[in-house]
């Protein structure tokens, strides 16, 4: 069975040090911030950036096409798949 939305954002919290929820909730922007320093992404993340500026970033980096707003499920498999080569 494939992983759900709720279990692929969990994998990338966990990959970039933040802590798994219980609740289904899309990324703070300490997350987000924390992503896109794991995955080297072409934005400065002091002061923490908006947090869409930070998905077309993590976008970018992960080779996919920036739909904007929150990350759709296949999209989360690809910055999943790119966190556990890191």
């Amino acid at each position: 069975m494939s992983p759900t939305v709720d279990d692929l954002r969990n994998e990338i919290r966990e990959a970039v040090g933040r802590y798994e929820r219980v609740e289904s909730t899309a990324f703070t922007k300490e997350a987000l911030a924390a992503v896109c320093e794991a995955l080297d992404c072409d934005v400065a993340t002091e002061p923490t950036p908006a947090k869409s500026r930070m998905r077309a970033a993590i976008r970018r980096a992960v080779d996919v096409d920036d739909a904007g707003g929150a990350f759709r499920k296949a999209e989360l498999e690809a910055v999943a798949a790119a966190l556990r080569h890191e």
